[in-house]
C-alpha cells in the first residue's frame, strides 16, 4: 500500500484548525525540551526591518503561584488596572457580535446561563488564575519600537501558538491580564522599558473538562479579504 505523502501544507492547515484557546490545564509542567522547541520556532519570525522586538518571560514553578495569588486577589478586589497597551475602549458592530458568540459559548459549555453575573464573574476571574496553567509567557517590546513593535509581537505570537500546537502543548493567549502590568513587572522582574503586551497560559489540556469543549468560529474568506486586480 503506497502511502500519500502529506504536503507541508496540509500540516500547517491541520495544526491551525486543531488549535483553540484551552482555558483548563493540567499542573504537569512541560519538559524543558519541549519549551525550548517552542521557543525556537517562535524566533524565526519575522519583524520590521529585522528588529525581533519580542522579549518574552517564561514564568514557572513558585514564581508563577505567587504571581497567580496576586493576580487573582487584585482581580477579585477589583484594583486599580495599569495596562501598558491602552485595551479596546468599546466593541461595535460585528466585533461586538463575535465577541459575545466568543462569550456566551464559554458559558453555554461551563453551565453559565445568561444573566447569571455571578457565574460568569466566577469564571472571567479564571484568567488571572491562568487557568491553572504550570507555565505562563509573558510577552513584551521595547518602547521604543511603538506599534510596529506590537504588530510583530503578533506574528510571533502567532510563531509560538502554533508551534506548541506542533508538540502537543496547549495554550491560550490572554489580553485580560496585561491590565495588571504593574503585578506582573514586578513579579517577573520586568524592566520599564519593556511595554506588557499579553500573556500566553500554556501546558497539558484537561481532557473533557467543559471549558475545553467548545471551539469558536471564523469568519469566510469573502468577509474578511478583498482581491484587487
Amino acid at each position: 500500500m503506497i502511502r500519500e505523502e502529506v504536503s507541508p501544507y496540509k500540516t500547517l492547515l491541520s495544526l491551525t484548525k486543531a488549535r483553540y484557546s484551552c482555558r483548563a490545564f493540567e499542573s504537569t509542567p512541560v519538559p524543558s525540551h519541549d519549551i525550548h522547541r517552542i521557543l525556537e520556532v517562535a524566533r524565526t519570525a519575522p519583524s520590521d526591518c529585522n528588529t525581533q522586538p519580542a522579549k518574552v518571560f517564561i514564568v514557572s514553578g513558585e514564581p508563577l503561584d505567587q504571581l497567580r495569588a496576586e493576580m487573582y486577589k487584585a482581580a477579585l478586589e477589583g484594583a486599580q488596572k495599569t495596562s501598558d497597551v491602552p485595551p479596546i475602549g468599546t466593541y461595535t458592530g460585528i466585533f461586538q457580535e463575535r465577541r459575545r458568540e466568543c462569550g456566551w459559548a464559554l458559558y453555554n459549555a461551563v453551565g453559565v446561563e445568561k444573566g447569571d453575573r455571578v457565574g460568569s464573574g466566577r469564571q472571567a476571574l479564571e484568567n488571572f488564575r491562568f487557568f491553572g496553567a504550570p507555565h505562563l509567557a509573558i510577552m513584551t517590546v521595547h518602547k521604543d519600537l511603538a506599534e510596529r513593535g506590537l504588530f510583530d509581537a503578533g506574528i510571533y505570537l502567532g510563531h509560538f501558538l502554533l508551534a506548541a500546537q506542533a508538540v502537543g502543548v496547549s495554550a491560550v493567549p490572554q489580553g485580560a491580564i496585561a491590565h495588571y502590568a504593574k503585578i506582573i513587572r514586578e513579579h517577573a522582574r520586568i524592566e520599564n522599558d519593556f511595554r506588557i503586551v499579553c500573556g500566553v497560559s500554556f501546558g497539558y489540556e484537561v481532557k473533557n473538562h467543559a471549558a475545553n469543549s467548545f471551539r469558536t468560529t471564523r469568519a469566510e474568506l469573502s468577509d474578511s479579504v478583498i482581491f484587487v486586480g
